[in-house]
């Protein structure tokens, strides 16, 4: 029989070693590359094929040939065994990749939470969407389950969050389920979680919730269109910049945000168009405004603000620069004791007066208003934004707003014209 090798290979031998494979037995071998590189090797038969387990560099400085004897015996022991030999890599990757996946199931509902809005946010245009995310979660979920690891987070945790609110904030719960819906499915796609999504309502949540379109859904609070004109006439008398930023969202029936954010750069007044930019839209579409003949007075008496005559100033600026405070009309409001209404409840009474005092057409105040038709038919045939039409509406309603009329419950309705 030939005699079997045992210890073949010496320290110099390997440091001088060229390319080639060189047996030390005990299944032990040294890998020269063309290159140079050196590498040890464990050769076995395993279930009836040979088998090649890398132990690590032959490098000066990283496995001697002493320690690579001792791997070498390590994995001759796994053969014995029965088990099958990996390398001594593979066996450093797997273990990494196990506490990672330990570690990423300890992660928490907030974590993960927090992590997943500082990833979408970004995509998110209006800043007061932002702040809800955060503000919602931290009022109603995190209190419950948000340092919970998101593998243990359950229906009954989620419940928890919504019954106290199903009902008395119907708007604000369902939009915390949605929230919490979305995050959950983040976990189960990294590999967080398995299992049904316990915030997910169709076939889940629907069985125990009552539908929340069969809930009183939370309006924004408006002033009676009747009593428009003597609270435009208490507006008109305050020198505060607020009460004019105020009495511009009135007329222009548009939101807070659009105005809080207009620059000049969007403002034509020699036209009386504002053109509020798509990004700035929250059905991102660009939106003209025609302006009435009040409206383009009450630009005229702020252009002054604007020392430089700079396109990108905001038309009605803050004290410490940039736009006015996203509280200003809301705070004004407070002070003139009116804190029963909101600013963004004005469209409504826009809207009840259009509908209630006018012949001006649905669709025309629909328009006005930047709402999407509710018929997608309705909404096919009427692709043009009824500009001509809203210039006639926009003037009425600032005739209206700006009447003598203290009290205009027995109001005439006004015809449009055709």
């Amino acid at each position: 029989m030939p005699r079997r090798l045992q210890n073949a290979l010496t320290p110099l031998f390997v440091k001088n070693a060229k390319p080639g494979r060189y047996a030390d037995g005990g299944g032990l071998y040294l890998l020269v590359k063309d290159g140079g590189a050196k590498s040890w090797l464990f050769r076995a038969t395993v279930a009836g094929k040979v088998r090649d387990i890398g132990l690590g560099s032959a490098a000066p400085g990283a496995i001697s040939l002493a320690k690579a004897r001792e791997l070498a015996r390590e994995k001759a022991q796994e053969v014995a065994s029965g088990a099958i030999p990996v390398s001594d890599r593979k066996k450093r990757v797997q273990a990494a990749k196990a506490a990672q996946a330990e570690q990423a199931k300890a992660k928490t509902f907030k974590q993960l939470a927090e992590a997943f809005i500082d990833l979408r946010e970004t995509g998110w245009r209006n800043d007061k969407h932002k702040a809800q995310w955060r503000s919602t979660l931290e009022t109603y979920a995190y209190p419950v389950f948000g340092n919970l690891p998101v593998s243990d987070v359950t229906t009954d945790h989620v419940l928890d969050v919504l019954r106290p609110i199903w009902s008395a904030k119907p708007e604000t719960a369902s939009r915390v389920r949605g929230r919490i819906e979305n995050i959950m499915d983040a976990a189960r796609f990294q590999g967080l979680r398995t299992g049904d999504n316990p915030a997910r309502w169709k076939g889940h949540l629907d069985f125990v919730l009552p539908k929340p379109n069969k809930m009183a859904r939370g309006h924004h609070a408006a002033l009676p269109y009747a009593e428009l004109p003597s609270f435009m006439a208490d507006l008109a008398g305050r020198e505060a910049l607020a009460a004019k930023a105020l009495q511009f969202a009135i007329l222009t029936a548009t939101r807070s945000g659009e105005v809080l954010g207009a620059t000049w750069a969007e403002i034509d007044l020699d036209a009386a168009i504002w053109t509020i930019p798509a990004d700035r839209m929250k059905a991102a579409k660009e939106h003209r405004v025609p302006l009435s003949a009040r409206a383009v007075e009450i630009l005229q008496e702020v252009q002054g603000l604007n020392t430089l005559d700079m396109k990108s100033a905001a038309v009605f600026p803050g004290n410490s620069g940039g736009k006015l405070s996203g509280m200003a009309m809301a705070m004004l409001l407070r002070r003139m004791e009116r804190g029963d209404i909101t600013v963004h409840g004005f469209r409504s009474t826009f809207r009840e007066w259009a509908g209630e005092t006018t012949a001006f057409a649905r669709e025309v105040v629909e328009h006005a208003l930047a709402h999407q038709l509710a018929d997608k038919a309705e909404a096919a045939y009427q692709r043009g934004s009824l500009f001509p039409k809203r210039v006639k509406l926009m003037q009425a309603w600032a005739d209206y707003c700006t009447s003598p009329l203290a009290d205009c419950s027995n109001v005439t309705p006004i015809r449009a014209e055709a």
